[in-house]
């Protein structure tokens, strides 16, 4: 049971992804991170199949490192999202898809720019102000619904997504050991203080 929430501001890209790894009726990890840093200004959650998560995410990371190793450059964020598309596309038509659903958070150090992407395991992509997979979205989109604007600061966006997990642990019938928060902006990927 896994909840990845993302929210754009004016100029950076808030995440939280909950800690809880479980596998049936057992918690197996308390402090799982499910996210990985694909460059210094992109960012991807994923969730789905446990095997398939981190397999492909892993592969996502590699491949983006070698291209940056490559091109000595990064991707801008809609590249990688069409990158990351294209290869959850291709994998959709093989014997042995990957089962994973992501959003992808961005930084265009060009044009200053925050970028969010929703993607789900049949490689569906949408660019959006807020996101969420996971049971959570049932709860949480109504709430950035109500509260999310296009120019919030990082101070509004933290008390919006406190509200948002609020909600979800209030709701949820098991404890997700809590949620981790990121935030993509012109100073790369960091992780804030829950």
């Amino acid at each position: 049971m896994e909840v990845l929430l993302a929210l754009t501001g004016k100029d950076f890209v808030l995440t939280a992804s909950n800690k809880a790894f479980v596998r049936g009726i057992s918690v197996l990890k308390t402090t799982d991170d499910k996210s990985r840093t694909l460059s210094p200004h992109n960012l991807m959650l994923f969730s789905g199949e446990a095997g398939d998560t981190v397999n492909f995410a892993e592969f996502i990371q590699a491949n983006m490192q070698l291209y940056g190793m490559q091109n000595n450059c990064e991707l801008d964020p809609k590249a990688t999202a069409s990158f990351v598309r294209r290869e959850l596309a291709d994998s959709l038509r093989s014997r042995k898809p990957y089962q994973v659903n992501l959003l992808l958070a961005g930084f265009d150090t060009r044009t200053s720019e925050p970028h969010l992407y929703w993607l789900d395991y049949l490689a569906a992509q949408a660019t959006v102000p807020y996101a969420a997979h996971g049971y959570g979205a049932y709860y949480c989109l109504s709430i950035f619904d109500r509260y999310h604007r296009s120019d919030i600061s990082l101070e509004e966006a933290l008390d919006i997504m406190g509200k948002a997990v609020a909600e979800v642990e209030k709701r949820m019938p098991m404890d997700l050991k809590g949620f981790l928060l990121k935030v993509v902006d012109k100073d790369g990927v960091r992780e804030l203080e829950a």
